[in-house]
């Protein structure tokens, strides 16, 4: 620890900057050497896969210890030129091809799949978690892309792109939908050392991720993607196909359809000039503040995260009247594109440090990037505001009350508002943490309340609620400490407020 003190007084001094460099020189030699001895410990059969790994952790790290500061100069920031976002009513009243299925046939379907169901207390991948009359995101993704491949007669593939967390139990998953008519393809993402905060070396010993090692390692990020989809050869042979773009996104992003104008759209650009990177992003809302936005930066679109803000500089970021837009990480990317700048090492992201602290303690880094931060290494890159309706994450089982409720209609495995609910913004879901594990959610409600006419619900402490229940407008459940509410079969409650053991009082 006293390099790293030798090397932050280093950076205090001016002029320093040979000495910083010798000190940097030192810390890359002595990761290196760590780098080595872990690929000693690789098995023959996975030598190649691990070397490729830590060459790509090597560069990332090398990148980590040039970069100073914020990445980006917040003078620099402007809102981006009109045309570079474009309403989605302009891109659909273009209509449709005459042959959907030409277009349909260039398009391979990627969902970014390494993430596991820890935050809503479930063991596995996320996207085996139950979110609708027994389906699973992963169901419903492949539901969607059948009921495509029927009705146009195409042939769509589906790509997930899992983590060594997520992956053996998902292709074990996978045998099920053998008989449907979905091509399923998988490649992982990497597997990258982990890091002491103080050391800045590896925490891992060798290559296994059982026993002391679990914790050593981690998938960096989707922004992965581009380098694991071109080394795992899924890239050129879709090239081989005559597949032309990807469409990227969040298996747990239930509003992430394949959108047939956005990709005509691409297919047929309006002014013959082929654009190689889309973003889709929609407007925000007060829940959304912290979501990456699009700017115009050194003359290119450009996504800045909330993590790349000067301080002084993150209340601006967050208001919702400089930045009305955010990303919601649905991206269409070209594959000629991806294999051009793949090959050139040319694709620019912006590392994400991401602090963490281990079971026993130790304060360790990931070093991580997003996959839509490289919107800016494209040629004429585009973001399309799309209808709030294509944004539908499921991270919290109060995003899962939404989901499961009569608030969508479920159809070909796409979640659509019902036509019932009056206004097209959905209620503001609060649930308290006796709801955060799925197990304990699925056993407060004996059956999905009805909800086509609430606003809000706020529900904190012990409360549980009984069959057909139906909640409209402002509905606030507070059971204190020691307290419990059952909220009793076929109860209305319009707004209500209902606190202490079930008193229920007119709000």
């Amino acid at each position: 620890s006293c390099l790293i003190q030798d090397l932050s007084k280093a950076m205090s001094q001016d002029g320093a900057s040979q000495f910083q460099e010798v000190i940097r020189q030192e810390l890359e030699l002595s990761v290196k050497k760590e780098l080595e001895k872990i690929l000693i410990t690789a098995p023959s059969h996975e030598f190649e896969h691990t070397k490729k790994d830590l060459d790509g952790f090597r560069k990332l790290f090398h990148r980590f210890l040039q970069e100073k500061g914020p990445s980006v100069d917040w003078g620099k920031i402007q809102r981006p030129p009109e045309d570079s976002i474009q309403p989605y009513e302009k891109i659909k009243a273009r209509g449709l091809p005459d042959n959907v299925s030409s277009v349909l046939n260039k398009l391979v379907v990627v969902k970014l799949n390494g993430g596991l169901g820890t935050s809503m207390g479930c063991k596995g991948p996320k996207s085996l978690i139950g979110v609708r009359n027994e389906n699973t995101f992963l169901d419903l993704t492949v539901q969607q892309i059948e009921h495509l491949n029927k009705t146009y007669n195409t042939d769509v593939p589906l790509v997930l792109m899992n983590s060594f967390n997520t992956d053996e139990d998902t292709k074990k998953i996978l045998q099920k939908y053998s008989h449907c008519r979905v091509k399923i393809y998988t490649f992982n993402q990497s597997r990258y050392p982990r890091i002491n905060k103080e050391s800045l070396l590896p925490v891992a010993k060798d290559v296994s991720y059982s026993g002391e090692n679990t914790e050593a390692w981690y998938p960096p990020g989707h922004g992965d993607i581009y380098a694991s989809f071109y080394n795992s050869g899924l890239l050129d042979i879709f090239i081989g196909e005559g597949k032309e773009y990807i469409f990227v996104s969040n298996i747990d992003n239930l509003g992430a359809t394949v959108d047939l104008y956005i990709l005509n759209h691409l297919m047929n650009p309006p002014n013959g000039k082929p654009c190689e990177f889309v973003m889709e992003v929609t407007n925000k809302t007060r829940a959304d503040v912290k979501g990456g936005t699009l700017t115009q930066y050194e003359g290119k679109l450009r996504l800045v995260e909330i993590a790349q803000v000067p301080k002084a500089h993150v209340d601006e970021f967050k208001s919702v009247s400089k930045f009305k837009i955010f990303n919601t990480n649905n991206l269409w990317i070209s594959l000629a594109a991806v294999k051009r700048l793949q090959e050139k090492n040319a694709i620019d992201m912006e590392i994400i440090v991401n602090p963490k602290t281990l079971d026993g303690g130790l304060n360790v880094i990931q070093l991580e990037t997003a996959v839509g931060a490289a919107i800016k290494s494209f040629e004429n890159s585009l973001g399309i505001n799309v209808p709030r309706s294509r944004f539908l994450p499921v991270k919290t089982t109060s995003d899962l009350l939404l989901v499961m409720s009569n608030l969508y209609s479920l159809n070909a495995g796409s979640l659509t508002m019902s036509e019932k609910r009056e206004f097209p913004t959905v209620p503001l879901v609060k649930l308290g943490s006796s709801f955060t594990k799925v197990q304990d959610y699925l056993r407060r409600f004996e059956s999905i309340p009805d909800m086509l006419e609430l606003d809000h619900l706020t529900v904190s402490g012990d409360v549980t609620f009984g069959k057909h229940v139906s909640l409209k407008g402002t509905v606030i459940i507070i059971a204190n400490h020691g307290d419990r509410i059952d909220i009793p079969p076929g109860a209305v409650l319009e707004n209500k407020i209902v606190s202490g053991n079930l008193r229920i009082l007119d709000h």
